[in-house]
C-alpha cells in the first residue's frame, strides 16, 4: 500500500512529514533574512524524485527561525487514495522549526540550496506576515495540482505579490513542453518515467512559458540566479546571495532491468507461446497467458481511462495510448475460456489487431509523444489478438464451419 501511494504521489505532488507548530505575528528586525530553500532530487521516494521549495524566515534577534512548508498532506484522511487518484488532494503549508528541516533533509541525504532575497524591511514584513495568514487554519489547505499550484508555485506567488516592483526572470532559452520537463525529472528511474508516460496525454507535448516551468523547484531556483526587480526606482538584484547548505549524496543505480527491455522479453514470450499454441495445440497454454496479459493490460487501461475523464489531474486527456490499454481488455480476459461468447471474442481480436497496427503504422502522426519501449507491449498484445483470429479460424474449419469473414 505504501509504494501504491508513493506511485500516485508522482503525479500530485511532493511530500515532507514534519511536526508543525504555530508562532505568533511579530515585527522582524532589521537583520532578518528571507530565503527560498530549493531541495535537490532523492531517488529513494517517487514524490521526491522532482525537489522540493519552501521559504525560509529567519530573524536571530527575535530567536526566530523557521521553513514555511507548502508540502504537507494528511495521509490518514478518509478516501485519501481515492482523493489522489482524482487529483482532489488538499495540501497544507505550515512553519517548521529550521533545524528540524534541515536534519531531516541531512538524514536523507539530500543537498538544500539556500538562496536569500534582496528585500527591504518592509517587504520582509509583509511576505512573513502573508505566511503567517496563509498558516492559519481557514487557509492552510489548498486544492494542490501538480503543474499549477504547487508547493513551488505558492512560495514563487507570495514573493512576487509582495516584493515593490516586477520580478524579470532569468530566461531558460529552450523550448520544452511539461513532458519533456517531467522526463528530465524521472530519466533516473525509467520504470517510473514509464508509468508517467502511460498517464499523461497530448496536452502534455504543448511547448510551454518559462513562467510555467516554475512548477519544478530547480527551474524556479535558476529563474532567481541573475534575475532583477523594476519598479520605479533604479533596478535591483533579486537575490543577496547563494549558498548551497547541503550537498545531495550520488543517485542509486536504477533497476537493472528496463522497460525497453522488459518489454522484449515479454514479446519473446508471446512469440513463443503463440508458436506452441498453433502449432503444438497447447491450447489452454495460449489461453492461460492471454487471460494474464490481457487483464494485466485492462488494469493499467482502467486507470488511464478513469485519470482521463474522472480526475482533475492536468493533461490527462486525451490520452492515446488507450489505444492500446483501455478497459474493455479486463472484460476480455474473461472470454478465453466461455465458448459460448467465442463469436464476441472473435470480432473483438479482429478490431484489436486492425486497430493496433493502424497505431503502430501511425506512429509518427500521434499527436502524443509516445515512448519506443510501448512498442514490444503493443505488438505483443497485437500478436496475441492476431493468433486468437488464426486460433478460432481453425477450430471453426475442424468444426466444419465458419465463423464471419473467415474463408
Amino acid at each position: 500500500m505504501r509504494k501504491f501511494i508513493l506511485f500516485l504521489t508522482v503525479i500530485t505532488g511532493f511530500s515532507f512529514q514534519a511536526k508543525a507548530q504555530e508562532i505568533p505575528r511579530i515585527s522582524l528586525s532589521d537583520s532578518a533574512r528571507i530565503s527560498l530553500l530549493t531541495n535537490a532530487p532523492w531517488d529513494e521516494a517517487v514524490y521526491s524524485l522532482f525537489g522540493h521549495t519552501s521559504i525560509r524566515v529567519n530573524d536571530l534577534a527575535q530567536n526566530l527561525d523557521y521553513a514555511f512548508n507548502f508540502g504537507l498532506f494528511n495521509i490518514s484522511r478518509s478516501n485519501f487514495i481515492l482523493l489522489f487518484m482524482k487529483g482532489e488532494t488538499d495540501y497544507m503549508v505550515a512553519p517548521i522549526p529550521y533545524k528540524t528541516y534541515f536534519d531531516e533533509y541531512a538524514e536523507r541525504g539530500v543537498g538544500i540550496v539556500e538562496q536569500e532575497f534582496n528585500l527591504t524591511r518592509k517587504e520582509k514584513q509583509d511576505i512573513f506576515d502573508a505566511l503567517l495568514v496563509n498558516c492559519l487554519p481557514e487557509n492552510r489547505e489548498y486544492r494542490y495540482n501538480y503543474f499549477y499550484d504547487n508547493c513551488t508555485t505558492r512560495p514563487r506567488d507570495i514573493i512576487e505579490k509582495y516584493i515593490d516592483g516586477n520580478i524579470e526572470y532569468t530566461r531558460t532559452g529552450k523550448e520544452q513542453t511539461y513532458r519533456d520537463l517531467v522526463i528530465e525529472c524521472t530519466g533516473i528511474k525509467q520504470w517510473f518515467r514509464f508509468g508517467i508516460d502511460l498517464v499523461i496525454g497530448a496536452d502534455a507535448d504543448k511547448t510551454i512559458t518559462d513562467r510555467q516551468k516554475y512548477f519544478l523547484p530547480r527551474y524556479l531556483m535558476n529563474a532567481y540566479n541573475g534575475a532583477v526587480v523594476r519598479g520605479d526606482s533604479i533596478p535591483r538584484k533579486v537575490l543577496l546571495s547563494t549558498t548551497t547548505v547541503l550537498e545531495p549524496k550520488p543517485f542509486a543505480e536504477d533497476f537493472p532491468v528496463t522497460p525497453l527491455y522488459a518489454g522484449m522479453i515479454l514479446l519473446a514470450v508471446s512469440i513463443s507461446v503463440s508458436y506452441l499454441a498453433y502449432k503444438k495445440q497447447k491450447i489452454v497454454l495460449g489461453k492461460v497467458f492471454d487471460t494474464l496479459l490481457f487483464l494485466i493490460a485492462g488494469i493499467a487501461g482502467s486507470i488511464i481511462f478513469f485519470l482521463a475523464f474522472f480526475s482533475v489531474h492536468p493533461c490527462t486527456s486525451p490520452n492515446w495510448n488507450m489505444v492500446w490499454l483501455n478497459p474493455l481488455q479486463l472484460v476480455v480476459a474473461l472470454l478465453f475460456f466461455v465458448k459460448s461468447l467465442s463469436k464476441c471474442s472473435f470480432y473483438y481480436h479482429f478490431i484489436n489487431f486492425a486497430a493496433l497496427l493502424a497505431f503502430i503504422l501511425a506512429w509518427g502522426l500521434i499527436p502524443q509523444q509516445l515512448e519506443v519501449a510501448f512498442i514490444p507491449f503493443i505488438l505483443s498484445i497485437g500478436l496475441r489478438s492476431f493468433m486468437n483470429i488464426l486460433q478460432q479460424k481453425k477450430l471453426k474449419k475442424k468444426a466444419g464451419y465458419s465463423l464471419p469473414g473467415a474463408k
